[in-house]
Parts: C-alpha cells; structure tokens; sequence
C-alpha cells in the first residue's frame, strides 16, 4: 500500500467497570501516600487511549519536553487512602538499545525520545510529590559487547538524567554481557529473578534491578519504529530489561543452551525446542500469515515463533504499570538502513499510544504503522496465553485523550502513519514482495465471540455511576455506561429542581464514556445529575464544597 494511499479507518467497541471512586485530583503533594493513573485509566485495563501531539519537528526539544510533562500531569491522581505507595521506584523501560555510532539527529528515532522522556519525569514529580532519586531509567541491550563497546544511547540521556535526578544504568557492562553474568550479578540490587508462570521456553527470568522489584512500579515508553522483528513497540521493548543471557531474543532457539552457564541452562523449559513445534504447527493450522516461511532460523516461521514465545514468557513473568508508545515522530527502515536510498526515514506522526496492557497497546500501535495483522504471530500467541483476549484491533475499546480525559472514538478516525520493515518478506514459495514493505494483510478475525465481549467489558445494562471526588471543588467526573450504541443525554439540576446544564446529549457508542462538570461558577451545595437513554434513566446525587 502507497505511503498517500493511507485514509483513515473505523471499529466500535464495548465499555467496562467504573473509575474507582476514592482517587482524587490534587495539586502536587509531598504528604500524599499513594498515587495511581488517572481513575478511568486505572479502572480500564483493557482500554487504549490515543493522545495527538502537536510537534513541529523531532528536534523542538521544549515542545516534546511539554508534551511528556502534560501528559504526566494529566495521568496522574494522588491519594491518602489508596494506590502505589509514594515511596516506591519508578523503574522506566525506555527504548535505548545500542546505536553502534555516535548520537547524531539522524538517529533519533532509534530509540525512545529523550526530551518526552524527561517531561513524563517532570510531571510525574510535580503531580504526584516523587523525588527524582525514585526515577531509574535501564536498558539491558548491547552493552559492552563486541558489537556496541559503548552505548551512545545511554550517553545521549545521561544529561537528561543529571536534570531530573534519575538514575541511568550504570552496571559493569562488561561483567553483565558474560554467560556467567548471572552467577555475578547481586540478586536484589542488579539483578531480580522473577518466575514465568507456564514458561514455554523459560521458567525463570533475570531483571535489570529495579525493574520487577517488589518495591518498583514498571513503566514501558517504547518508540514508534519499524524493526527487523516488524514495528518493535512495547512487547519487544520490553525484551531489553533482562540482564544476559536472557536478552538475546534474536538468536536462533538452536543457540539457547549452547555454550552458556549451567545455572541459565536449568532455568530453561527442558521440552522447550518440542513445545515451539507443537505451537507452530497449531498457528499455521489457523493461518497465522507469514508463519509458513520455511527454514529454522530466526527469521523463519518457526525462529518467529520461538521469538514470540521468548517474549511472551518475559511479559508474563513482569508487572505492567503503564505502557506507552512514543510517536512524536515514527521511523520507518530498520535502524540505519531502509528504503530512502538506502537510509531509514523518520516521519512526524505525532502520536502517543498509551494504556495497561502491553499487547493490546501494540495492536493499537501496529495498525496506525499500516500493518494489519502486522506482528500477528505474536497476538495470536498472546491470546492463546490469556495476556489478551482480541487480537482485532477493531474490538479493542479505543478513547482519543483530549485535554486530559478519555473520549470514545472510531479506529478509524486516528491518521496512519506508515512504516516500512524487511520484516518476513514474502520471497518464498513465489512470492516477489519487495524488501521493504508492509504486512496490511488481510486475515479474517471471524466474528466476536461472547467471551471476547465479556472479558472486554462490554456492559450488559445501563449504568451511571457515581461522580468523583465527591464531594469536589470546581469540578468532578461522571462515567456512564450502554450496552449498546444510541443516544444519551446527562443533565444537571440545582437542589431546587431547576435544569442549569446538560452535558451531552447525543449518540454514543457502546461501552464505557466519560464526561466533566466544571462547576467553578456554581455556589457550594448538593446538586443532581440525571441519565436519560431510550427506556432508562437514572439520577444520583453529588456536593459541592468551596
């Protein structure tokens, strides 16, 4: 598909449960207890939001700075009674793998932008009272090795993160890249080992510390990029928070306990080699597209398998915060090299993909890069292991997030922004597809399924749930939920009865919808907020206090 041949597209799907009625939307606070995502994004797993940034180029750093900082401001909720306890790390995974060269303009959209990086940083201290001691930023890719002898990377943030006071990865990168590093390395303070639950290929992995600490929150910024292993995002950015041997996702299965430690060999699944044929097998019997590539390689059908069951094994051994695709601006290519004579390209896509779950965030981020199913084998795998329960980005509940609150859309009402990869080209069995190119391949999803619906929070009735905070000052939020699209209408009385404003009044989509009151010119008192839809209404009670 030509690059201007892009229109923009549309799904509809349902809703799920109500925003968690204690969170409370305060000023930065150093005494605050706890903080949390904003309620109906922490009361939303299964949702994924969409922020459009407004950039003027990749390299309009106070732009991209704020961009972060607002979105981190508009995240974030403070508590005294509920949440993530204030004292806890903040353990970001960004994009930082090796660049093999110098940090120049041209790369950078290899890795995760450093200036949004720093402005999530700033927001997230501002709003929520952290210190930016509490921040470790870690990246466990290509350090010392043959290949990359220094990351450049890591010495592009590194004034990024003397300005924020967070901690960049400082290990002894040569002592880490050894086969033995994990019978060096200080479980607790370097490394932490956690245990992969029904592990394919691994029954236990080792962290870069903090990261999977009990006292560590995860947060996953990946970049916008094309890959050799297709557009990367969040799964595969995740990858490289393990410390080796277990980051070498890349390398072909037959190498996995070939020369390396005894201690990493007996945390390997010993029928794992069987267990990726079995799987194969079965996904080419559902027609997985690209999964009948032949050969044992990695970038064969069954290496793509193994891949996939390698990362989700990972995903399923971490906690996941909140994961974030950074699209201020996309690259196309595979790192250096691609289609633009013979260079990669990075374009303004100006997106942020956010929500809870790394698989659905990825979906989300593989369809606006054009590739549709994309990484599909990996979706599928996921599915089958319950990290996800659609993998058709059209039954995924989708919300555009203006002006800080979350807004029911259409699929295809978001822009795509293609990306290019050499990713499982279609050169075998008679297939001519040129090097760099698309997987928007068609693949026949069938229709939802009941379990589908119920697991994605699809309400069965009516619900309007009740405001919060309540009671508030200047202004609160009410969430509403349909069963199905149609029309709906919020009103609000005063204690006299007396309508003084209607919120919405319109059709709506089926699902979970929120809507503010500002009530900044209202007098303190008790007010009324009705819910009308066709054969339903319902009207509850909330107080206002100056």
């Amino acid at each position: 598909m030509k690059r201007r041949g892009f229109l923009k597209a549309a799904g509809v799907v349902g809703g799920a449960s109500l925003l968690k009625p204690e969170m409370i939307f305060a000023s930065p606070s150093q005494s605050a207890a706890y903080f949390d995502l904003h309620p109906f994004v922490a009361a939303h797993p299964e949702a994924v939001f969409i922020k459009i940034t407004n950039v003027s180029d990749k390299t309009a750093t106070a732009e991209k700075v704020a961009t972060g900082r607002q979105l981190a401001r508009e995240l974030f909720v403070t508590s005294d009674t509920s949440g993530i306890p204030t004292t806890h790390k903040i353990a970001i995974k960004p994009n930082l793998t090796c660049l093999g060269g110098a940090m120049s303009v041209d790369r950078m959209g290899v890795v995760t932008d450093g200036d949004f990086v720093e402005g999530v940083i700033e927001g997230m201290k501002e709003t929520t009272g952290l210190a930016g001691n509490q921040f470790y930023l870690r990246e466990g890719n290509h350090l010392g090795d043959a290949y990359c002898p220094a990351n450049e990377a890591i010495e592009w943030y590194q004034p990024m993160a003397d300005r924020t006071g967070a901690h960049l990865l400082d290990f002894d990168s040569g002592r880490m890249m050894k086969d033995v590093a994990l019978l060096n390395l200080k479980e607790g303070t370097e490394v932490i080992y956690r245990d992969v639950p029904n592990g394919v290929i691994f029954t236990r992995i080792g962290y870069v510390a903090p990261i999977n600490a009990p006292d560590a929150w995860n947060v996953n910024i990946s970049k916008f990029k094309a890959h050799g292993m297709g557009i990367t995002l969040c799964c595969k950015n995740w990858q490289g928070t393990n410390v080796n041997p277990w980051l070498h996702y890349c390398e072909s299965l037959s190498q996995l306990n070939r020369g390396k430690a005894k201690a990493f060999v007996a945390l390997l699944n010993p029928t794992f080699s069987q267990n990726v044929t079995t799987l194969h097998a079965q996904h080419l019997a559902a027609g997985v597209p690209r999964w009948d590539r032949p050969g044992t390689d990695w970038s064969s059908g069954w290496g793509m398998e193994g891949w996939s069951q390698k990362t989700l094994d990972n995903l399923s051994a971490s906690s996941h915060g909140l994961c974030i695709i950074e699209g201020i601006y996309g690259r196309d290519g595979n790192w250096m090299d691609g289609p633009h004579d013979g260079k990669s390209q990075d374009f303004m896509s100006n997106v942020v993909v956010f929500g809870r779950n790394p698989v659905k965030v990825d979906i989300i981020g593989h369809w606006l890069a054009g590739h549709e199913p994309g990484n599909f084998g990996l979706f599928h795998s996921a599915r089958d292991r319950g990290l996800t329960n659609v993998i058709n980005p059209r039954e995924i509940q989708l919300y555009a997030w203006e002006n800080g609150q979350p807004v029911r859309r259409q699929l295809e009402s978001f822009t795509r922004t293609p990306l290019v990869t050499y990713y499982m080209q279609k050169d075998y069995n008679g297939g001519t597809e040129t090097k760099w190119h698309m997987l928007d391949q068609e693949f026949d999803y069938g229709p939802p399924t009941a379990v589908a619906e119920d697991q994605s929070g699809r309400p069965s009735s009516y619900v309007l749930g009740q405001n919060y905070p309540n009671p508030f000052n200047a202004s609160t939020m009410i969430e509403f939920r349909l069963p199905e699209p149609g029309n709906a209408r919020i009103e609000v009385f005063n204690a006299q009865g007396q309508l003084i404003d209607v919120l919405v009044d319109g059709w709506h989509a089926a699902g979970a919808h929120m809507v503010p009151w500002n009530a900044s010119q209202k007098a303190s008192g008790t007010y009324f907020y009705r819910f009308l839809t066709a054969g339903f209404q319902e009207t509850r009670k909330m107080l206002l206090v100056r």
